[in-house]
Formats: C-alpha cells, sequence, structure tokens
C-alpha cells in the first residue's frame, strides 16, 4: 500500500446535517481514512461559527481539513483556514453542496475516503465581502438576495428547497427593483443593472445553470449583469437558465478581481446563501488561494 498522502486530519462535522445523517458518516469516514493511514479528530460542531473558530485554531500537526456537511459548513473551515496552507476535503451532506456538484464528489463515505487517499488537490478562488465575509460561491445583489432574506427572515431549522422555492415566490410578489450601478476592476459600467452575481460556481442554487466555462483557480470570480428587473423578466431569466443557461438575452458575463456595486436605494445582498445586509457591497478576490482535495 503507497503511504498516505496526509498524516493527521481534523474532521469538522455538522451533525444535523443530512437529517442528521452527517454523526454516522463523520465516524465512518474517521475509521475510513485511518484504516489508509490518514489519523484523525473528530470535532461535531454545536452552532453556527463553530466550524470556523475551530478551523482557525488548527494545530500545526493536521496536514488536512475535511468538512462534513452542506455549504455552510464547508464555508465556515475555508474562512477559518484562510491564509493556512492546509487543504479541505469534502464530504457532502447538506442540502445543495453546490461546490461539490461542480467538482463531482460524491455523497458515498467510501468514495471520498478514496479521494482523500489519492491526496490530488486544486486551488481555489475564494474572495471577501466588505473586507469581511468571505465568499466561496456566489455573492449576489437584486432579486435572489430579497428570497434568501425571505428565507432568513422565516427560518426554522434546516433549510430545504421548498424554503427557496416559497421564499423567491414572495419575494417576487413585493420585489422592487433597485438600479444598480457596477464598477469592474476600477471601470464603471454604462447604464445600471437590475440583478447582478459575482460567482465561482456553476451548479447555482444546486442547478447546472451558469457558464461551464468558470474556473475556480484563474483569481477570477464570473460576473452576471442582468440588465432587467420586471417580473416578467425575472420569470424570463429564470426560464433562459434551466432551458440553455445563462449568460444570455439581456444577460452578460464579464470576469473580475474587484466588484463593487452601488444604488441611491438600498438594494439586499446575500453571499453563499446567507443574507448579508444591502448596498453598497465591494467584492475582492483573495491574492492567496485556498486549496480543496479533488477527484
Amino acid at each position: 500500500m503507497p503511504p498516505a498522502p496526509f498524516r493527521r486530519a481534523l474532521v469538522l462535522a455538522n451533525p444535523i446535517a443530512g437529517r442528521g445523517r452527517a454523526r454516522a458518516s463523520a465516524q465512518e469516514l474517521v475509521a475510513g481514512l485511518e484504516q489508509v493511514g490518514i489519523a484523525c479528530d473528530l470535532h461535531f460542531t454545536g452552532a453556527r461559527g463553530d466550524a470556523l473558530r475551530r478551523a482557525r485554531s488548527i494545530e500545526p500537526e493536521f496536514d488536512l481539513a475535511v468538512s462534513v456537511g452542506g455549504d455552510g459548513t464547508l464555508g465556515e473551515v475555508l474562512e477559518g483556514l484562510s491564509g493556512r496552507d492546509v487543504p479541505v476535503a469534502i464530504l457532502p451532506i447538506g442540502t445543495a453542496n453546490v461546490m461539490s456538484l461542480d467538482l463531482g464528489i460524491p455523497r458515498d463515505v467510501g468514495q471520498v475516503v478514496s479521494i482523500i487517499a489519492r491526496g490530488k488537490t486544486s486551488a481555489l478562488d475564494t474572495a471577501r465581502v466588505n473586507e469581511s465575509r468571505l465568499s466561496f460561491l456566489v455573492t449576489s445583489v437584486g432579486f435572489d438576495a430579497a428570497a434568501v432574506h425571505e428565507v432568513e427572515a422565516r427560518r426554522r431549522g434546516p433549510i430545504t428547497r421548498t424554503h427557496y422555492l416559497t421564499a423567491g415566490l414572495r419575494a417576487l410578489l413585493r420585489y422592487e427593483p433597485r438600479p444598480l450601478t457596477v464598477e469592474i476592476d476600477g471601470r464603471v459600467l454604462p447604464g445600471t443593472f437590475a440583478l447582478v452575481l459575482a460567482s465561482n460556481i456553476v451548479h447555482y442554487g444546486g442547478y447546472p445553470v451558469l457558464s461551464a466555462d468558470r474556473r475556480i483557480d484563474d483569481g477570477l470570480f464570473e460576473v452576471y449583469l442582468f440588465r432587467k428587473g420586471s417580473r416578467a423578466s425575472l420569470l424570463g431569466y429564470g426560464i433562459r437558465a434551466f432551458v440553455s443557461g445563462l449568460p444570455g438575452g439581456s444577460c452578460t458575463l464579464v470576469r473580475a478581481r474587484t466588484i463593487k456595486i452601488t444604488s441611491d436605494a438600498p438594494a439586499p445582498c446575500q453571499v453563499d446563501g446567507d443574507a448579508f445586509g444591502e448596498t453598497p457591497v465591494e467584492i475582492v478576490v483573495d491574492p492567496v488561494q485556498s486549496r480543496l482535495v479533488v477527484p
């Protein structure tokens, strides 16, 4: 048997993810990793922010972190390890698991153990939103952020796709577009926009609707610019996304390291599926990349 690519792993697991399946899956993962020669410490999170705090205090003997849960847990692990040369592996047990869908990482514990045992990694671009919050999936301003705010306002326990659907319908009925001014790498774009997505993914909301040309390690985020904000236009964008993908029509795509979004009236913002205040919003791709274990 070849030597294990990692010596010691800190496994950070959200025990309520996957309707409680994550606890048993994390224990199975630890047993599998130890069988291939990777020693493990298992930490179950108790509240939001717990994975971030534990990852931030990771000891030098750990040369791998493993996120067991959904994208929220993964985001906390990445934020806690920001600037540290510790790769992160994923056992996806959440609602959308967007990054694992993009990378083709399975939910099966045995397959994830095999992926980790091979030790292949890829750089991952992350960004800072208003100099504070890390984003590795998508940050947006406009209608979809309004839907996320609706979810947060009514959230009770784990979020399902049904929560997002009903919140989206409520937001659509009440939504009033705010004209957005966008600056890309120091250049103000002509005109205004109704919705802006700064993205590092293909599977938005768990569906492959964004450009497959994106790279997670090119030092840039893809910026989707939507000109129109009427209810009919928003529905049209949604149909186009599922039929032929975005960009297209009056939705255009540029790539950037720095994105600034402002508006005369406050417009809602979301970061990686969490409500994040209102405009003005500045998104800056981090100069130091994170690293993920990939198939």
